[in-house]
């Protein structure tokens, strides 16, 4: 079958292919170096996909089924990405600067050493999540759920917790703001 990736804002093509399904020829663009950056995936499923290194600023991923995907030492700086579904995702060490993870779902993922500077994650699902050293610096974390998340070592100066759920932090990193 044929799928055509194209850039969310030109509608210009950014990877097309012959492939048995979206997320393979996702797999094979990653795999080639291809830079995904704007390009519109929303609503994709490419749970399972190997994204290692994947090169995705600004990608449109709204909605999409990223389940058990690894993302590990990906790019996804000012992405969209909400309401996607990233349960027992790999994104350790990704670079989400500035990403929008609004009602996003990370239950169990592991983002350990990940840069979350800036990200939306408003109302998104943490719970049982590795955040081991991750950067939540300036983030928006308002009503996410937190509960049996690991946060040793993470960075939260300057985040938003307003309605933090499970939240439980050590206070030499927790110089965040309340509400």
């Amino acid at each position: 079958m044929w799928f055509d990736i194209v850039n969310r804002f030109t509608f210009e093509h950014v990877f097309a292919g012959d492939a048995e399904s979206l997320k393979q020829l996702v797999e094979k663009a990653v795999k080639q170096g291809v830079n995904l950056a704007e390009a519109n995936l929303m609503g994709a499923d490419l749970s399972g996909a190997n994204l290692v290194g994947a090169r995705m600023t600004r990608i449109y991923l709204f909605g999409a089924d990223l389940t058990g995907a690894i993302l590990r030492d990906a790019d996804l700086s000012d992405a969209k990405i909400s309401k996607a579904n990233l349960t027992e995702s790999d994104l350790r060490r990704a670079n989400l600067v500035s990403s929008n993870l609004h009602r996003a779902v990370l239950i169990g993922a592991d983002l350990s050493g990940a840069n979350l500077t800036g990200v939306d994650l408003i109302g998104a699902n943490l719970r049982d999540a590795k955040l081991v050293s991750t950067n939540f610096t300036g983030a928006f974390l308002t009503r996410a759920e937190f509960t049996g998340a690991d946060l040793t070592d993470a960075e939260l100066t300057r985040a938003e917790i307003f309605l933090t759920k499970g939240l439980k932090s050590p206070a030499s990193s927790l110089e965040a703001v309340s509400g």
